[in-house]
Formats: structure tokens, C-alpha cells, sequence
């Protein structure tokens, strides 16, 4: 049986700053207070802190002493620096999770009946089912030290600025999610590595065009 976890509230945040960051929304040179990201997002200073802090060491904003933080500028080596990354580990994680035999029944149930109504699904269904599958071949690779690299990496959906382009990458990503799962249930190390490298690769091809439009 398929088990899941729920991502900390402090990588959860750090993905929502990067999404918007990448996609643009957060722009270089904006402020980021403390207290409005916790507002915005109900929750409390701490996790909101937290990653600031995550964010800062991996050069997307600079801390401001008791001030928040400042976007820092973001060009298209940083972009592929970090999909790079996720796609040698992601891609690795998908072969582990077919040698590993993992459970992809219950995701896949889940994936047709979005992939059926993704005309009408919502932002927070779809976002929700992305860090289920994710998280799900992180831990079914079975290499914690793995699963934690690749947490800190998570920036949640890739998608740009318009509601067109975001269900473009809703309708592909499933598409893509659903090829990932039935190779690893049919123990295809090799279909499932490949697949998620082009998943990992199309989602930094959505962040570069934001980054440029």
C-alpha cells in the first residue's frame, strides 16, 4: 500500500517563493517582508524564516537585517543550474523507484480521473497530486540522503505567467507523471529514467520562457 508524506511547511513555502520567482510574479529587486509572505499564507513568521533562509543560500534573495529580504536577479545559468541538478537526481530516483518495485497503483487511479477533468481542476487539486507523485518516487527510491537533496530543490509546478500556459503544463505534466509511473510499475528502469529527465527539462523550457517574457 502506498504511503505519503506531507512536505515541511518550510520547503512548501520555499517552493511557492521559488514558483513565483521563476515564474516572474516576484520580480528581481522586490522586497519580501516576514510578516506579509506569513499573512499571505497563513502561517507564522517561523516557517516563513526558514526559508528565507533556504532561499538566501542558494543565492535566490539577499536577508536584510530585520527587514525581510531582497530578490536578487536571476538569469538563465541559475535556471539550468538548478533543473540540471534535479534532473540527474529525479531522473535517478525514477530508476531506483522501478528497481525498487514501487506501489504506482493508487497515483495512477488519481492521475486518470484529473487527467479526465483537467478543464475544471484547481490550481490547489493539481499542485496537491504534483508533490504526491514527486515525494512518492523520492521515497520510493530509498536513499534518504536522495530525498533530501531533492526536497530543497522542489519548486513546484514549472508553469508561466498566463491561466493558457499553466493548462498546457497541467495537461503535459499528467501526461508525462502517468508514462513515469507505468514504467516504473513495469520495472523499466531505463523508460522511467529517460521520461523523467524530458519531464524535469520541459518544466525548466516553462521557467526560461517566464524568466524572458
Amino acid at each position: 500500500m502506498e504511503t505519503l508524506e506531507l512536505m515541511p511547511t518550510r520547503i512548501r513555502i520555499t517552493s511557492i517563493l521559488k514558483k513565483a520567482i521563476f515564474s516572474g510574479e516576484i520580480k528581481s529587486g522586490d522586497e519580501l517582508s516576514l510578516t506579509d509572505v506569513a499573512g499571505k499564507l497563513g502561517v507564522s513568521r517561523t516557517p516563513v524564516r526558514e526559508a528565507f533562509q533556504t532561499l538566501a543560500s542558494e543565492g535566490l534573495i539577499t536577508l536584510r537585517m530585520n527587514k525581510g529580504a531582497i530578490v536578487n536577479r536571476i538569469d538563465e545559468k541559475f535556471i539550468k543550474d538548478i533543473f540540471e541538478m534535479r534532473a540527474l537526481m529525479e531522473s535517478e530516483a525514477a530508476a531506483k523507484a522501478a528497481i525498487n518495485g514501487m506501489e504506482t497503483d493508487g497515483l495512477l487511479k488519481r492521475l486518470y480521473e484529473l487527467q479526465k477533468n483537467l478543464p475544471s481542476v484547481d490550481t490547489a487539486t493539481y499542485e496537491a497530486l504534483n508533490s504526491d507523485v514527486h515525494m512518492s518516487i523520492w521515497k520510493a527510491a530509498d536513499n534518504a540522503k536522495l530525498q533530501n537533496y531533492l526536497m530543497e530543490l522542489w519548486n513546484g509546478p514549472s508553469t508561466g505567467h498566463s491561466i493558457p500556459e499553466t493548462k498546457v503544463h497541467y495537461e503535459k505534466s499528467t501526461e508525462e507523471h502517468i508514462l513515469i509511473l507505468n514504467y516504473i510499475k513495469d520495472g523499466n528502469v531505463e523508460g522511467a529514467r529517460a521520461e523523467m529527465r524530458h519531464h524535469i527539462m520541459r518544466s525548466q523550457e516553462n521557467v526560461l520562457r517566464a524568466l524572458v517574457s
